[in-house]
């Protein structure tokens, strides 16, 4: 909420939050209602590595050194959809472990989208902008999210601290993870490129676009399998090894871009 508040509302902002949005919902149906694909990715907690990327304490401070400050748009409204779905659908998603549930459980998605964080954080965007507080609330909201910040990369790097000293180090791409890798590193910011073409996106806003959908598995994806315990040494897994490879793809994606 504060760094929507921060940002403020465009038009830039919303397109790229819907292409978010509508991205990652259309690869998780797409493997959930593709048999062969959803061998490859048997659980949610790997189909949330490979799309929900670190937009904010990664793709967001990329694009500022990387980018025009005019670009902050996009990819904050890119951050704002795949915080959006992972918040709103995480929850309903992990917690669909029975094999027996439907997929799609409207009274059981429903109080997902009530009781999620990213859907009262915009209608408490939605409240300070009626009553023209967003000047006074932004500074004052920023606080407690750098707070929160703070406290989810603690627990995240316990969780990775784990996982380095224990012996499971060497069969990190044992559980399907490198799918995962591929889908989050490779295939999603080159479908996002795809995309952005067709609906002819400026270039500048395309840069943006695919590099935020480029950045490694996000911390919420680790933070989320903690609070319901699923898979959580697997999301952590995958978040540290997109992490590292990322170094490597992130650039030479900004340069096939600009080339």
């Amino acid at each position: 909420m504060g760094l929507l508040l921060k940002a403020g509302i465009s038009i830039d902002l919303i397109h790229s939050a819907i292409l978010a949005f509508v991205s990652i919902a259309f690869f998780i149906f797409i493997i959930n209602f593709a048999a062969p694909l959803k061998n490859i990715f048997p659980n949610y907690s790997l189909q949330l590595a490979g799309l929900i990327g670190n937009t904010s304490f990664l793709g967001i401070p990329i694009a500022i050194a990387l980018l025009p400050t005019d670009t902050i748009n996009y990819t904050i409204g890119f951050d704002l959809g795949t915080t959006m779905f992972s918040w709103i659908f995480g929850p309903y998603l992990l917690q669909t472990t029975n094999q027996n549930d439907a997929f799609l459980n409207l009274k059981k998605l429903l109080l997902s989208l009530i009781n999620s964080p990213a859907s009262r954080g915009i209608i408490g965007v939605s409240i300070v902008y009626l009553f023209g507080l967003e000047n006074i609330m932004e500074n004052f909201l920023w606080i407690p999210a750098r707070f929160v910040i703070f406290v989810a990369i603690i627990a995240v790097g316990a969780r990775l601290g784990i996982i380095i000293k224990s012996k499971e180090i060497k069969y990190m791409l044992n559980e399907n993870i490198e799918y995962s890798l591929l889908l989050k590193l490779f295939v999603l910011p080159a479908f996002i490129y795809i995309v952005c073409r067709i609906l002819n996106f400026e270039k500048i806003g395309t840069t943006a676009l695919v590099l935020q959908s480029a950045t490694p598995s996000a911390i919420s994806t680790v933070l989320l399998a903690e609070a319901y315990k699923q898979q959580r040494e697997l999301a952590a897994k995958a978040l540290l090894i997109t992490t590292i490879l990322s170094i490597a793809t992130i650039p030479i994606i900004f340069l096939l871009i600009n080339y």
